[in-house]
């Protein structure tokens, strides 16, 4: 047997290193395709979730509201899996599958209200720093959900991220300390400072920070504009560009930014819609939270 120095090793060549990356190309098929689509729950309503068979010998193009739509095999053809955004109006809408227009209905939802008392307005009246630091928090944050990588493949079988009971469900219209903010677009689980927060799926983290609201965050690509946000933690325990695998610890439950005690607020995105997180956990996960 030969032995080489490194200057001397045989090269791959250019056919051989296509042939790999295509090889790669369809083994991450392959894992998508055994995506539970059961574990999928469809409800048509603000913060819910659509799905759409769709006939296609290739990858399908899918938009909603100009935005990609994630796109998962089925079988010989595919699904579209569409996120509603809280904001949006029941009645009929319509996705591009294809070039082409497919209607759907969506039914009303009438989330319940949540009365917040804070013990100071700092998070209520911000000074002209605090709104120009929210400001720039806000834009890189839009920017996280806005990601659409379509070779990473997203698994809709998430895993509940803290052992906790729910302590604020998703799409509670919310009053701070008698004003009027946005909706609920996360849900809350209690949990003591330092509880482990795990991945509730693949993912790469693309933004961490220290938020002048949700505290120290972590953002987690898992594919196809299906992005978790991660708020309030007491550590962070990855960085960005960080590859995590399903149940791996990514950072410890806290009460950083605007909270008035230790949770994790976790949020889900999907075509930069903010959905129901609990429709993608596992049933024995599914209970309701308190009001």
């Amino acid at each position: 047997m030969g032995v080489y120095t490194k200057a001397q090793l045989p090269q791959p060549s250019l056919t051989l290193m296509m042939q790999i990356k295509n090889g790669l190309l369809c083994l991450c098929l392959c894992f998508l395709a055994i995506t539970p689509l059961h574990a999928i729950e469809t409800l048509a309503v603000p913060g819910g979730i659509v799905t759409f068979d769709v006939e296609s010998s290739e990858y399908p193009e899918v938009a909603f509201q100009d935005k990609p739509v994630a796109v998962i095999p089925n079988g010989q053809n595919w699904r579209a899996v569409l996120g509603l955004p809280l904001s949006i109006k029941p009645g009929e809408h319509s996705i591009t599958i294809n070039g082409k227009s497919r209607t759907f209905d969506v039914q009303d939802k009438q989330y319940k209200e949540q009365h917040i008392t804070l013990k100071t307005r700092k998070h209520i009246d911000l000074s002209q720093e605090d709104l120009a630091r929210h400001r720039k928090e806000k834009a890189k944050a839009m920017a996280a959900y806005a990601h659409f990588e379509r070779q990473r493949m997203p698994d809709f079988a998430f895993l509940k991220p803290v052992d906790g009971p729910y302590s604020s469900p998703f799409g509670l219209r919310r009053f701070f300390n008698g004003e009027p903010r946005r909706p609920h677009s996360g849900l809350d689980i209690a949990a003591p400072t330092g509880t482990d927060i795990k991945a509730p799926a693949d993912g790469k983290v693309v933004l961490t920070g220290n938020f002048f609201f949700n505290g120290n965050v972590v953002y987690v690509d898992h594919g196809q504009g299906l992005i978790s946000m991660f708020c309030h933690l007491d550590e962070i325990l990855v960085e960005q560009g960080s590859i995590l695998e399903k149940g791996e610890i990514l950072g410890k439950v806290g009460a950083t930014g605007r909270v008035t005690g230790p949770h994790l607020h976790w949020s889900v995105s999907l075509n930069n819609s903010r959905i129901d997180p609990m429709l993608l956990l596992p049933e024995s996960a599914q209970v309701s939270a308190q009001d």
